[in-house]
């Protein structure tokens, strides 16, 4: 069992000690109400302010809760948010392709699967919620980066190292750029074989009600039953993806 860092604890207990009821705590009372020196509460309040975890009143010197706290507490709600909003679309894709189905978010330079339902065929993908991927080769990942202001995509790319994962992996920079305009242009991504030899993925954005893309639904399963229904596959995801926004509260989606 790892030891726990006593400073890290003493963070946890002070957050826990702001609540509908305390609000706001000066040093004196926190450290008298936790239990800890006055110096130590000081040092813990000034840090965690610099951390934007809280914020203090200029006048009476108190401390209260930050932004950073409440960002965090909104990409939990919206965590949860988007599990109900994906289910029902998410399932009536799967029914209607027989494929497999995911939702992945983008975490820098890589895809994490956060929902997924596996093909009732007996030739199917499997893949673990929880589990990560390259975003350059998958299509989830290609909506994604698509996605980002231009800046952070310039950020993303620069020094970036395309790894070759497939044969038909785009390892070029300036060929994925190339790619990732098409994906803005046509509304949806594309994965052939370049995660893996015979398998084929297309992925299309979720808009959150403000607009911005939190996440992205891909169907997947093997080329030979994919690519005959590839245009009506491309718009199936489409539309799943758009019924998943709506329901997030996006108004922009035809």
């Amino acid at each position: 069992m790892v030891a726990p860092l006593s400073s890290v604890a003493n963070s946890m207990r002070v957050l826990k000690a702001f609540d509908a009821h305390h609000r706001e705590w000066g040093v004196t009372d926190l450290a008298r109400h936790l239990k800890l020196g006055k110096s130590t509460a000081h040092r813990l309040l000034a840090t965690m302010a610099e951390e934007r975890v809280l914020e203090q009143d200029v006048e009476t010197g108190k401390y209260r809760l930050g932004l950073a706290v409440f960002d965090l507490a909104g990409a939990v709600s919206l965590r949860y948010d988007l599990h109900e909003a994906v289910l029902t679309p998410l399932s009536e894709l799967r029914q209607r392709s027989g494929e497999t189905v995911q939702v992945a978010v983008l975490d820098g330079r890589e895809v994490v699967y956060i929902e997924r339902l596996d093909s009732p065929n007996t030739l199917r993908m499997f893949l673990e919620v929880g589990r990560r991927n390259h975003a350059h080769c998958t299509s989830t990942g290609k909506v994604l980066l698509a996605s980002l202001p231009e800046k952070v995509l310039d950020r993303t790319l620069n020094g970036w190292e395309l790894a070759k994962i497939t044969p038909h992996t785009i390892c070029d920079v300036k060929a994925l750029r190339a790619e990732l305009r098409q994906v803005r242009d046509q509304g949806f991504g594309e994965n052939w074989s370049e995660s893996e030899i015979g398998v084929v993925s297309i992925g299309a954005p979720i808009h959150a009600r403000d607009g911005h893309v939190v996440a992205a639904l891909s169907l997947a399963g093997p080329k030979e039953r994919i690519e005959p229904y590839r245009r009506e596959y491309a718009h199936a995801t489409m539309e799943t993806a758009a019924k998943a926004s709506r329901r997030l509260g996006y108004r922009g989606a035809a």
